[in-house]
């Protein structure tokens, strides 16, 4: 949360609260491999409420992706691949770029 901090914006808030369950998720459900994060057959975690990107570049850290503690560091900075709202194609694993609230469901359910 240093870096929700630092950044002086951000939601600290969610993301601490859903932690312990976003690490469950990650470590004992989701089919997942941070070597080929397109693979095929892997799961998808959209998270919904996009103004807690720190809880999935976290997730995303800790479970081997490239996403690396400086990027977690500059979280929200002009020019670094964690902004404020999750974006597809700009981190590894992020598998849909969420915005207002409630947008993932129907995006999680094709």
């Amino acid at each position: 949360m240093d870096a929700v901090q630092a950044a002086n914006s951000g939601h600290p808030g969610t993301p601490m609260a859903l932690a312990p369950l976003g690490y469950r998720i990650y470590t004992r459900h989701l089919r997942h491999d941070p070597d080929h994060p397109d693979w095929a057959d892997r799961d998808r975690f959209v998270l919904s409420c996009g103004h807690a990107s720190m809880l999935l570049y976290s997730l995303l850290h800790l479970s081997g992706y490239e996403v690396s503690l400086d990027d977690l560091k500059n979280f929200r900075q002009l020019n670094s691949p964690t902004a404020g709202h999750p974006e597809r194609g700009h981190v590894p694993g992020v598998e849909f770029t969420t915005g207002p609230l409630g947008q993932g469901f129907s995006a999680a359910v094709g």
